[in-house]
Protein backbone atom coordinates (compact mmCIF):
# COMPACT_ATOMS: atom_id res chain seq x y z
CA UNK A 1 0.00 0.00 0.00
CA UNK A 2 0.97 3.42 -0.37
CA UNK A 3 1.20 5.63 2.69
CA UNK A 4 3.03 8.60 4.52
CA UNK A 5 5.25 9.11 7.70
CA UNK A 6 5.68 11.75 9.77
CA UNK A 7 8.41 11.51 12.28
CA UNK A 8 11.81 9.24 11.39
CA UNK A 9 13.09 9.25 15.11
CA UNK A 10 14.62 5.57 15.97
CA UNK A 11 10.97 4.09 15.39
CA UNK A 12 9.86 5.72 12.76
CA UNK A 13 12.61 5.62 10.42
CA UNK A 14 13.00 1.67 11.15
CA UNK A 15 8.79 1.19 10.63
CA UNK A 16 10.21 2.60 7.29
CA UNK A 17 12.51 0.35 6.67
CA UNK A 18 10.49 -2.49 7.72
CA UNK A 19 6.95 -1.59 5.67
CA UNK A 20 9.54 -1.05 2.41
CA UNK A 21 10.98 -4.61 2.85
CA UNK A 22 7.45 -5.70 2.58
CA UNK A 23 6.76 -4.08 -0.75
CA UNK A 24 4.92 -0.59 0.69
CA UNK A 25 5.06 2.75 -0.71
CA UNK A 26 6.66 5.11 1.52
CA UNK A 27 6.28 9.41 1.08
CA UNK A 28 8.76 10.53 4.63
CA UNK A 29 8.59 13.78 6.16
CA UNK A 30 11.35 14.86 9.12
CA UNK A 31 11.17 18.77 10.43
CA UNK A 32 14.81 17.84 9.81
CA UNK A 33 15.00 17.91 6.17
CA UNK A 34 17.97 15.57 5.86
CA UNK A 35 16.72 13.24 7.75
CA UNK A 36 13.98 12.26 5.19
CA UNK A 37 16.42 12.87 2.10
CA UNK A 38 19.07 10.48 3.88
CA UNK A 39 15.98 7.85 4.28
CA UNK A 40 15.03 8.44 0.79
CA UNK A 41 18.34 8.08 -0.69
CA UNK A 42 19.12 4.52 1.46
CA UNK A 43 16.16 2.95 0.34
CA UNK A 44 14.00 2.28 -2.85
CA UNK A 45 10.15 2.81 -2.62
CA UNK A 46 10.81 6.15 -0.30
CA UNK A 47 9.93 9.75 -1.33
CA UNK A 48 10.84 12.49 0.80
CA UNK A 49 9.17 15.82 0.35
CA UNK A 50 10.06 19.24 2.82
CA UNK A 51 6.65 20.20 3.81
CA UNK A 52 3.24 18.42 4.85
CA UNK A 53 1.89 19.40 1.89
CA UNK A 54 4.08 18.20 -0.14
CA UNK A 55 2.38 14.47 1.68
CA UNK A 56 -0.74 15.34 0.55
CA UNK A 57 0.37 16.39 -3.20
CA UNK A 58 1.85 13.09 -3.10
CA UNK A 59 -0.32 10.72 -1.59
CA UNK A 60 -3.29 9.67 -3.84
CA UNK A 61 -6.85 9.72 -1.86
CA UNK A 62 -7.68 8.30 0.13
CA UNK A 63 -4.33 8.95 2.10
CA UNK A 64 -3.51 7.15 5.46
CA UNK A 65 -0.73 9.45 7.11
CA UNK A 66 0.87 8.28 10.11
CA UNK A 67 2.15 10.09 12.23
CA UNK A 68 5.43 8.87 14.91
CA UNK A 69 6.21 12.33 16.61
CA UNK A 70 6.04 12.51 20.71
CA UNK A 71 2.35 13.00 22.22
CA UNK A 72 2.84 16.67 22.76
CA UNK A 73 3.56 17.36 18.79
CA UNK A 74 0.02 15.35 18.34
CA UNK A 75 -1.99 18.10 17.74
CA UNK A 76 -0.09 20.50 16.13
CA UNK A 77 0.74 18.14 13.19
CA UNK A 78 -3.36 17.17 12.88
CA UNK A 79 -3.76 21.12 12.87
CA UNK A 80 -1.04 21.58 9.78
CA UNK A 81 -2.69 18.31 8.39
CA UNK A 82 -5.66 19.87 7.99
CA UNK A 83 -4.43 23.37 7.02
CA UNK A 84 -2.54 21.50 4.07
CA UNK A 85 -5.45 19.73 3.13
CA UNK A 86 -6.01 16.37 4.57
CA UNK A 87 -9.57 15.26 3.71
CA UNK A 88 -12.70 13.56 4.33
CA UNK A 89 -12.20 10.09 3.48
CA UNK A 90 -8.46 10.56 4.85
CA UNK A 91 -6.69 8.81 7.43
CA UNK A 92 -4.56 9.44 10.48
CA UNK A 93 -2.50 7.11 12.65
CA UNK A 94 -0.77 8.20 15.79
CA UNK A 95 1.21 5.80 16.76
CA UNK A 96 2.86 7.51 19.52
CA UNK A 97 2.58 7.11 23.00
CA UNK A 98 -0.54 9.36 23.88
CA UNK A 99 -2.67 9.81 26.44
CA UNK A 100 -5.74 7.81 25.47
CA UNK A 101 -7.73 10.65 26.48
CA UNK A 102 -6.76 12.73 24.09
CA UNK A 103 -6.77 10.20 21.42
CA UNK A 104 -10.62 9.93 22.00
CA UNK A 105 -11.06 13.65 21.52
CA UNK A 106 -8.69 13.99 18.26
CA UNK A 107 -10.68 10.92 16.92
CA UNK A 108 -14.07 12.90 17.64
CA UNK A 109 -12.50 15.92 16.08
CA UNK A 110 -11.51 14.61 12.71
CA UNK A 111 -14.68 12.76 12.64
CA UNK A 112 -16.36 16.33 11.91
CA UNK A 113 -14.25 16.51 8.99
CA UNK A 114 -14.79 12.54 7.57
CA UNK A 115 -11.19 12.10 8.93
CA UNK A 116 -10.53 8.43 10.25
CA UNK A 117 -8.41 8.19 13.26
CA UNK A 118 -6.29 5.13 14.66
CA UNK A 119 -4.26 5.07 17.83
CA UNK A 120 -1.58 2.70 17.45
CA UNK A 121 0.03 1.79 20.50
CA UNK A 122 3.15 0.61 19.42
CA UNK A 123 6.01 -1.32 21.44
CA UNK A 124 9.15 -2.85 20.11
CA UNK A 125 12.15 -0.35 20.35
CA UNK A 126 15.04 -0.06 18.29
CA UNK A 127 14.43 -3.69 18.12
CA UNK A 128 11.35 -3.59 15.53
CA UNK A 129 12.46 -3.40 12.34
CA UNK A 130 14.32 -7.19 13.02
CA UNK A 131 11.57 -9.12 15.37
CA UNK A 132 8.30 -6.44 14.48
CA UNK A 133 6.05 -4.31 16.60
CA UNK A 134 3.55 -5.19 18.98
CA UNK A 135 0.75 -2.95 18.08
CA UNK A 136 -2.76 -2.10 19.69
CA UNK A 137 -4.40 -0.45 17.55
CA UNK A 138 -8.09 1.49 18.17
CA UNK A 139 -10.68 2.70 15.86
CA UNK A 140 -13.14 2.20 13.97
CA UNK A 141 -13.87 -1.21 11.70
CA UNK A 142 -13.34 1.04 8.47
CA UNK A 143 -10.20 2.78 9.56
CA UNK A 144 -8.47 -0.42 11.01
CA UNK A 145 -9.21 -1.88 7.34
CA UNK A 146 -7.63 1.38 5.38
CA UNK A 147 -4.23 0.73 7.51
CA UNK A 148 -4.59 -3.48 7.90
CA UNK A 149 -1.87 -4.16 5.36
CA UNK A 150 0.14 -1.52 7.12
CA UNK A 151 0.02 -3.00 10.45
CA UNK A 152 0.58 -7.06 9.39
CA UNK A 153 3.86 -5.99 7.74
CA UNK A 154 4.94 -3.91 10.99
CA UNK A 155 3.82 -7.07 12.93
CA UNK A 156 5.87 -10.12 13.95
CA UNK A 157 3.76 -12.09 11.83
CA UNK A 158 0.71 -10.96 9.54
CA UNK A 159 -1.68 -12.59 12.12
CA UNK A 160 0.49 -12.25 15.65
CA UNK A 161 1.89 -9.23 17.61
CA UNK A 162 -1.06 -6.86 16.49
CA UNK A 163 -5.03 -6.53 17.03
CA UNK A 164 -7.49 -4.41 16.42
CA UNK A 165 -8.40 -3.79 20.68
CA UNK A 166 -11.48 -1.63 20.59
CA UNK A 167 -12.77 1.96 19.55
CA UNK A 168 -10.71 5.16 19.28
CA UNK A 169 -8.50 5.97 22.51
CA UNK A 170 -8.43 1.54 23.23
CA UNK A 171 -5.10 1.55 21.44
CA UNK A 172 -2.88 3.94 23.54
CA UNK A 173 -5.12 2.74 26.25
CA UNK A 174 -3.82 -0.53 26.41
CA UNK A 175 -0.27 0.72 25.30
CA UNK A 176 -0.55 2.76 28.35
CA UNK A 177 -1.01 -0.05 30.72
CA UNK A 178 1.44 -2.02 28.99
CA UNK A 179 3.94 0.44 29.66
CA UNK A 180 2.72 0.15 33.36
CA UNK A 181 3.40 -3.31 33.52
CA UNK A 182 6.78 -2.84 32.06
CA UNK A 183 7.66 -0.38 34.66
CA UNK A 184 6.82 -2.89 37.18
CA UNK A 185 8.80 -5.61 35.83
CA UNK A 186 12.29 -3.67 35.05
CA UNK A 187 12.14 -2.24 38.69
CA UNK A 188 11.62 -5.94 39.91
CA UNK A 189 14.77 -6.76 37.89
CA UNK A 190 16.95 -3.69 39.03
CA UNK A 191 15.96 -4.34 43.02
CA UNK A 192 17.06 -8.25 42.36
CA UNK A 193 20.69 -7.32 41.23
CA UNK A 194 20.80 -4.41 43.13
CA UNK A 195 20.64 -7.42 45.87
CA UNK A 196 22.96 -9.50 44.36
CA UNK A 197 25.59 -6.82 43.92
CA UNK A 198 24.95 -5.83 47.96
CA UNK A 199 26.42 -9.31 48.47
CA UNK A 200 29.42 -8.66 48.58
CA UNK A 201 31.00 -11.52 50.54
CA UNK A 202 30.17 -14.09 47.86
CA UNK A 203 31.73 -12.10 44.95
CA UNK A 204 28.73 -13.20 42.56
CA UNK A 205 28.80 -12.59 39.26
CA UNK A 206 26.23 -10.45 38.05
CA UNK A 207 27.03 -11.44 34.04
CA UNK A 208 27.04 -15.10 35.09
CA UNK A 209 23.97 -15.05 37.06
CA UNK A 210 21.77 -13.10 34.15
CA UNK A 211 23.03 -15.71 31.76
CA UNK A 212 22.16 -18.66 33.59
CA UNK A 213 18.60 -16.87 34.02
CA UNK A 214 18.28 -16.73 30.33
CA UNK A 215 18.07 -20.36 29.73
CA UNK A 216 15.05 -22.10 31.39
CA UNK A 217 14.46 -19.90 34.46
CA UNK A 218 10.62 -18.76 34.77
CA UNK A 219 12.01 -15.14 34.62
CA UNK A 220 13.78 -15.53 31.42
CA UNK A 221 12.67 -12.75 29.19
CA UNK A 222 13.73 -9.70 27.12
CA UNK A 223 14.54 -7.35 29.78
CA UNK A 224 16.64 -9.85 31.16
CA UNK A 225 18.39 -10.26 28.05
CA UNK A 226 19.35 -6.59 27.77
CA UNK A 227 20.58 -6.81 31.75
CA UNK A 228 22.89 -9.60 30.10
CA UNK A 229 24.07 -7.74 27.22
CA UNK A 230 24.56 -4.66 29.99
CA UNK A 231 26.88 -6.88 32.20
CA UNK A 232 28.67 -8.39 29.52
CA UNK A 233 30.15 -5.09 28.61
CA UNK A 234 30.44 -3.52 32.15
CA UNK A 235 29.20 -5.59 35.58
CA UNK A 236 29.59 -2.27 37.20
CA UNK A 237 27.48 0.06 34.88
CA UNK A 238 30.00 2.83 35.65
CA UNK A 239 28.98 4.71 32.46
CA UNK A 240 25.23 4.77 33.54
CA UNK A 241 23.91 7.17 35.78
CA UNK A 242 20.92 5.80 38.43
CA UNK A 243 18.53 8.86 37.66
CA UNK A 244 16.03 7.36 35.68
CA UNK A 245 13.10 9.01 33.56
CA UNK A 246 10.00 8.26 33.35
CA UNK A 247 8.27 9.46 29.56
CA UNK A 248 4.56 10.06 30.65
CA UNK A 249 2.80 6.08 30.37
CA UNK A 250 3.44 5.14 33.78
CA UNK A 251 1.91 8.17 35.23
CA UNK A 252 -1.49 8.21 33.25
CA UNK A 253 -1.85 4.48 34.27
CA UNK A 254 -1.64 5.32 37.97
CA UNK A 255 -4.09 7.97 37.58
CA UNK A 256 -6.23 5.93 35.84
CA UNK A 257 -6.02 3.07 38.18
CA UNK A 258 -6.99 6.00 41.35
CA UNK A 259 -9.41 7.01 38.85
CA UNK A 260 -11.42 4.06 38.83
CA UNK A 261 -10.45 2.84 42.67
CA UNK A 262 -8.00 -0.91 40.84
CA UNK A 263 -5.15 -1.30 43.37
CA UNK A 264 -2.11 -1.17 41.52
CA UNK A 265 0.71 -1.13 43.92
CA UNK A 266 3.10 -2.79 41.92
CA UNK A 267 2.92 -0.34 39.32
CA UNK A 268 2.77 2.28 41.63
CA UNK A 269 5.66 1.88 43.55
CA UNK A 270 7.84 1.39 40.61
CA UNK A 271 6.96 4.88 39.45
CA UNK A 272 7.61 5.94 42.74
CA UNK A 273 10.80 4.56 42.84
CA UNK A 274 11.68 6.18 39.45
CA UNK A 275 11.08 9.34 41.68
CA UNK A 276 12.84 8.30 44.13
CA UNK A 277 16.55 7.66 42.19
CA UNK A 278 16.39 11.47 41.03
CA UNK A 279 17.51 11.57 44.80
CA UNK A 280 19.82 9.48 45.79
CA UNK A 281 22.09 7.03 43.56
CA UNK A 282 21.21 2.98 43.53
CA UNK A 283 22.59 0.18 41.49
CA UNK A 284 19.09 -0.55 40.58
CA UNK A 285 19.04 2.93 38.52
CA UNK A 286 21.68 1.97 37.04
CA UNK A 287 19.96 -1.56 36.34
CA UNK A 288 16.70 0.20 34.96
CA UNK A 289 18.26 2.34 33.06
CA UNK A 290 21.10 -0.20 31.36
CA UNK A 291 17.46 -1.61 30.15
CA UNK A 292 15.93 1.10 28.82
CA UNK A 293 18.69 2.11 26.60
CA UNK A 294 18.50 -1.48 25.13
CA UNK A 295 15.29 -1.82 24.61
CA UNK A 296 14.13 1.59 23.47
CA UNK A 297 17.25 3.59 22.49
CA UNK A 298 16.13 6.05 25.20
CA UNK A 299 18.61 8.82 26.14
CA UNK A 300 20.46 7.96 29.42
CA UNK A 301 22.33 10.21 31.44
CA UNK A 302 26.10 9.65 31.70
CA UNK A 303 27.82 8.31 35.01
CA UNK A 304 29.15 11.55 36.92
Amino acid sequence: MELAMIGLGKMGANMVRRLVADGHQLTVFNRSPETAEALAAELDNVTAVDSLEGIITALAAPRVIWLMVPHQAVDDSIDALLKAGMSAGDLLVDGGNSNFNMSKQRAAKLQTSGIHFVDAGTSGGVWGLENGYSIMAGGTEEAIAMVRPALESLAPAKDKGWGHVGPAGAGHYVKMVHNGIEYGMMQAFAEGFELLDAKQEMKLDLQQISAIWQHGSVVRSWLLDLIADAFAVDQGLSSISDYVDDSGEGRWTVQDAIDMAVPTPVLTLALQMRFRSRQDPSFAGKVLNAMRAGFGGHSIRPAE
